[in-house]
């Protein structure tokens, strides 16, 4: 995915941009969904995985080197365990996809209101000159067929 390509807008071609700002903001939505999603189970992982440690430090001491059972030791040994750290890591990994798909949401709604911005401008001629009527359908094509071809490159990046 590429944010910061998305959100940019071709100031020359609003009624373009306009017809794609809807499946942008479907897009990130989902992805913001998704998430989401991802990261509340990480979240639970990471809190079975605590439980568990918990009752299995609680009912074998010596395995973990415990000579004086309390609450705080029971709590930095589990701190201390690979399955822990492994879990909490994940976690970690989840929110901050969460947030930038969060994120991302919200620069869609802003190009939004930039998009509504321009538009405005335009019709009070700001950016007025001679001009020729514009073919919206052969716009609408080529910027899909761009996002094809970006889309296959980025692919043979990630794979190479």
């Amino acid at each position: 995915m590429d944010y910061e390509k998305d959100v940019n807008i071709d100031p020359n071609s609003l009624d373009v941009e306009w017809l794609e700002q809807p499946n942008l903001m479907l897009k990130y939505g989902r992805i913001a969904a998704q998430t989401k999603m991802d990261m509340d189970k990480a979240k639970e992982r990471l809190e079975v995985v605590k439980a568990e440690l918990d009752k299995d430090i609680r009912l074998n001491p010596e395995k973990y080197d415990i000579a004086k059972l309390t609450e705080s030791v029971v709590a930095s040994t589990i701190l201390l365990q690979p399955e822990y750290k492994e879990a909490s890591e994940a976690y970690i990994e989840a929110t901050y996809e969460f947030n930038m798909a969060r994120y991302a949401v919200q620069a869609i709604s802003d190009r939004k209101d930039a998009l509504e911005n321009l538009v405005k401008l335009h019709g009070m001629q700001y950016f007025a000159g001679p001009s020729v009527p514009r073919d919206l359908s052969k716009e609408w094509e080529a910027k899909q067929k761009q996002k094809k071809v970006d889309s296959k490159i980025r692919m043979q990046r990630e794979r190479g």
